[in-house]
């Protein structure tokens, strides 16, 4: 892996809380089911891209966040047709279908999420990917973003770089917002955050460091009470910022004081 790449020092063992109990293995396996058959149903009608309406897209998001048994609140305006840069800050795999469920979009994805089971073909139909080793594709990207969304689509990026496990997080990384320059679109900030329903935030959804898909589906899917919250900030207009750090700057959102901690010191 290249020395450029951004990185977040938020691990499974030292930020993630877990959720696994004996108890809790017939919801999780409910839960995963629900999930598994929401993607076959995706999987099957993705060929028709396009045709199917974005209010089914969106209310298919919903419904595969709450499969998973977390409950989904999500305030502010709607934005608006036409090319859209969607950035949000990235916490787990679940921010993809969350950000969907604001605007339907084509992702900026990492080459990997191809062999994701059950997910990768879905992803494969329309996503963006990127090549994160390889610095020199950077341009190329940028560029196939900046199409996108001169076409008129909205693009959904997370510009961070890295998963944080929310109760920190990364700084926006410039390059993407170049292509909002170069197709004169406005960019539309997001902020993601998971809590339980009785307030606390929680890390269980978070998927970082070396964390496996399956043990994070699992420890999602074991979770009691679990909301995630996406807040669709203010619209930044195109002309409204003349470069691209200034533009990212703008898009980020407000940074938090809390480091990673270690959820073992909660247990001592």
């Amino acid at each position: 892996m290249s020395a450029w790449l951004p990185s977040a020092p938020c691990t499974p063992g030292a930020c993630v809380e877990a959720t696994a109990r004996l108890r809790a293995v017939p919801r999780a396996v409910l839960r995963l089911t629900a999930v598994t058959a929401l993607l076959l149903a995706g999987i099957a009608l993705s060929p028709l891209g396009g045709r199917v309406p974005a209010c089914l897209v969106r209310r298919w998001c919903r419904a595969l966040v709450r499969a998973a048994g977390v409950r989904v609140r999500i305030t502010g305006a709607a934005p608006p047709d036409g090319g859209l840069l969607l950035v949000a800050n990235h916490i787990s795999w679940l921010d993809v279908p969350l950000l969907a469920a604001v605007r339907p979009a084509r992702m900026l994805a990492k080459t990997e999420i191809r062999r994701w089971p059950v997910a990768g073909p879905l992803a494969a139909r329309g996503a963006l990917f990127i090549e994160r080793d390889r610095l020199r594709a950077l341009p190329e990207t940028v560029a196939r973003i900046a199409g996108a969304l001169r076409a008129g689509a909205a693009v959904g990026v997370f510009p961070e770089g890295s998963t944080w496990c929310g109760r920190a997080q990364g700084e926006f990384r410039r390059a993407v917002f170049q292509a909002a320059l170069d197709a004169g679109v406005p960019v539309q900030p997001v902020g993601i955050r998971y809590r339980l329903a009785d307030g606390p935030a929680t890390t269980a959804p978070a998927f970082v460091g070396d964390d496996s898909l399956l043990a994070s589906l699992w420890r999602v899917a074991a979770a009691r009470h679990v909301v995630a919250e996406v807040a669709v900030r203010p619209l930044v207009p195109p002309g409204a910022y003349p470069d691209r750090r200034s533009l990212a700057r703008a898009a980020q959102p407000v940074r938090t004081a809390q480091p990673c901690w270690t959820h073992a010191a909660l247990v001592a």
